[in-house]
């Protein structure tokens, strides 16, 4: 494999993640204490977190944290699951045992830039942008024409990064069958699913409606517990798991053996996290929808479909990049500028950034906000 770019998203993180004062661009939940969580835990799973033996676990993931995991799908069990260390070694798995220099891929932009760096390290691509004059919509038709004789892979990624958009149930099903027909495994990456304003409709998972469906999913983003580093991906196709496993051996070989319990610990109690997020986003969402209200001539804003992120156009005439600069170097207010997200695979939004509304803490952030634009007298 070729030597791979800098990951924009994950180098600008780097830079001002933990230097910004107002992290207002965050696309996961508003994380808890490992307190919280233990006190969550029942006592025979507090003793099993606290007594538990700190060797190596098995590359598969343990078995209970597999059926757990398992049980937040309709129609999946232990043997479908495969943990890793994070979504990203999912991503770089499934894209290395799909994919070889024969094949092409086709993928969803804007994106999550490994979804499109990993297949055009190992093949040819195409993307197929979301139109964001229509929603974020995605044309089958595209999709349709995208595909070739070798065509393997179709990765998408829905609520969206960084939109939050939500594919329609109808043209969802059209996307499977399309690769039904055709034999192409679909990569969906659903770690956000879960999360959203109340009344949000998620999408059945993709390994429950399709034998070729790579369902991604993460501890980071809906249940707000980057830290423990858990991911999986679910698919009925055991030998292409089987395959994952073992390129897993050259990457984490097994995850941490506490992460595991705690993660168990958070899926058994997963509708009390999910309901306590999500009301964090009620909560925050109307704060946005008041600030771009009264900043009409600067902005445009449309609520997204789900998770806790959207991505709103800039109006003002110095460009989205030097904003959201001055932003964090003046105000100490992070925002993720598009050029973020721009893609080899084709033209993407210049105009736009990436705002947050998962975590506390937001009026503090707002008001930051708010005074520079005062000061630089865009209000």
């Amino acid at each position: 494999m070729p030597s791979l770019p800098d990951f924009r998203l994950e180098t600008h993180f780097a830079r001002w993640e933990f230097k910004a004062r107002y992290h207002l661009t965050a696309s996961d939940a508003e994380s808890m204490s490992l307190g919280d969580l233990l006190a969550m835990a029942t006592p025979e799973e507090r003793a099993e977190y606290e007594g538990m033996w700190l060797g190596y676990t098995e590359t598969f993931g343990a078995s209970d944290l597999r059926a757990a995991v398992a049980a937040t799908y309709a129609d999946q069990n232990a043997a479908n699951i495969l943990c890793f260390a994070g979504a990203s070694e999912g991503i770089f798995a499934a894209n290395n045992v799909i994919l070889d220099r024969d094949s092409h891929a086709i993928v969803v932009t804007p994106n999550y830039q490994s979804h499109e760096t990993l297949p055009m390290a190992i093949c040819s691509a195409t993307g197929v942008p979301l139109d964001p004059d229509d929603g974020w919509s995605l044309d089958i038709d595209r999709v349709a024409d995208a595909i070739r004789p070798n065509t393997r892979l179709v990765t998408i990624n829905f609520p969206h990064n960084p939109t939050g958009a939500i594919l329609p149930t109808d043209c969802y099903q059209a996307l499977i069958e399309l690769c039904r027909k055709h034999g192409i495994y679909i990569l969906h990456d659903e770690i956000f699913n879960g999360l959203g304003p109340s009344g949000t409709e998620h999408l059945p998972f993709v390994a429950d409606l399709y034998e070729r469906g790579l369902s991604l999913g993460v501890m980071s983003k809906s249940y707000g517990l980057p830290g423990l580093r858990i991911g999986w991906i679910a698919c009925q196709d055991t030998d292409v798991l089987s395959r994952m496993e073992r390129m897993k051996h050259y990457l984490s070989i097994c995850n941490s053996g506490p992460s595991e319990r705690l993660a168990k610990i958070a899926l058994e109690h997963r509708q009390t996290i999910l309901a306590r997020n999500c009301a964090i986003v009620d909560e925050n969402l109307p704060k946005w929808d008041g600030f771009f209200a009264r900043h009409p001539d600067l902005f445009e804003w449309s609520r997204p479909d789900g998770s806790c992120m959207a991505f709103p156009r800039y109006k003002g005439a110095d460009g989205v990049e030097a904003f959201a600069r001055s932003l964090v170097e003046e105000a100490g207010v992070l925002f993720l500028p598009s050029t973020i997200y721009s893609s080899e695979l084709g033209p993407t939004p210049t105009d736009r950034f990436r705002l947050g509304f998962g975590r506390r803490g937001l009026d503090e952030g707002l008001a930051a906000l708010e005074a520079h634009l005062r000061k630089n007298r865009r209000a």
